[in-house]
């Protein structure tokens, strides 16, 4: 992690070296992370993949096990400030990276969908013999663990959606149809400045702070690097599947205890630009999308952050790490 840190802090200091970014392999080699890198490895699809993961355990273990799910511009070690509190809370800690994503494969072919990630991370935990954890899911991380309660409600304690996506249709909204190639094109496009520039305007509510910029580098990193094709094309397929498995309509059939951690600053909707200006300023609405989920949810409690966008846990490590703890003390 300490190389990743100083290289964005190069980027901070020198003249022009911010429109630079390393460029890292296609499993993100050349980026640490903060915690020791596990791999999983694994036959799906007829070819044999891997999935990377951090597996970090507490000094004084109360016998839980939280799961981290990422979302779709982030990885495993942008959860580094919710595993240390996790961890010296009593959990062990398992933040895996999807296929697809980081320093997990880059399929050439692969039919990306919520159910085969939950599979997938579902075969990750049998093998290190995790039954019953809680699932904390952010952004798209928040659909994938959403699918996974659906998929195996007696083997989830409980269910954490951290801002989640997919709370809304947004191709029955406007966005209109767009092919996986026309994804691919506009992955390739992908720098430093225009990751800067969303990530601020959504993610950190219009607040860029230098801490921000090792994420920025990793991804502007991995999209520069020698397997770019391969990463934007998964990227391009894994759009695609976010835009045809809105997990909204599917709410009410969750039947875990829910907590809903809620940025009111968010306005993500994928493909927004996209759709026809006089429909965009309706689409990505948290305040009024939280609020409709811990409705639909049977039982569901929500916590919102007035003053945060799609990543809470981000922006506010202490004081979500505070909400989250509280929220899964009590099974």
């Amino acid at each position: 992690m300490l190389r990743s840190v100083l290289a964005a802090l190069l980027a901070l200091m020198l003249p022009g070296a911010a429109l630079a970014a390393p460029a890292y392999g296609p499993e993100l080699e050349g980026f640490d992370y903060p915690f020791p890198v596990e791999r999983y490895a694994f036959t799906s699809q007829r070819q044999p993949l891997q999935m990377a993961y951090l597996d970090v355990r507490p000094e004084k273990p109360n016998g839980r096990t939280a799961v981290l799910l990422h979302g779709k511009n982030f990885c495993a070690a942008t959860w580094e400030s919710q595993i240390r509190a996790l961890t010296g809370a009593g959990y062990r800690v398992i933040a895996p990276d999807q296929v697809g994503f980081c320093k997990s494969s880059k399929p050439a072919a692969y039919q990306f969908t919520f159910r085969q990630l939950a599979e997938n991370t579902r075969a990750l935990l049998d093998t290190l013999g995790i039954a019953r954890p809680i699932l904390v899911g952010h952004s798209t991380g928040g659909m994938l663990a959403a699918h996974y309660a659906l998929l195996y409600p007696k083997d989830v304690a409980q269910l954490v959606l951290v801002n989640p996506i997919g709370l809304e249709d947004w191709s029955a909204k406007g966005v209109p149809p767009t092919s996986v190639e026309q994804w691919y094109q506009r992955e390739l496009k992908v720098s430093a400045e225009s990751i800067r520039a969303y990530e601020t305007a959504t993610y950190y509510a219009g607040q860029w702070e230098p801490r921000y910029e090792p994420w920025v580098t990793m991804l502007a990193g991995l999209n520069a690097g020698p397997g770019k094709e391969a990463v934007a094309w998964d990227s391009a397929l894994l759009y695609d599947m976010i835009l045809t498995q809105p997990v909204v309509y599917r709410l009410p059939q969750i039947a875990v205890p829910t907590l809903l951690m809620i940025g009111q600053k968010d306005n993500t909707a994928i493909g927004k630009d996209l759709a026809p200006p006089e429909m965009r300023a309706s689409l990505g609405n948290y305040p009024e999308l939280g609020k409709a989920a811990a409705k639909a949810i049977p039982g569901a409690k929500l916590v919102e952050f007035p003053a945060l966008g799609h990543a809470p846990q981000m922006s506010d490590p202490e004081g979500f790490n505070r909400a989250l703890i509280a929220g899964i003390s009590v099974p």
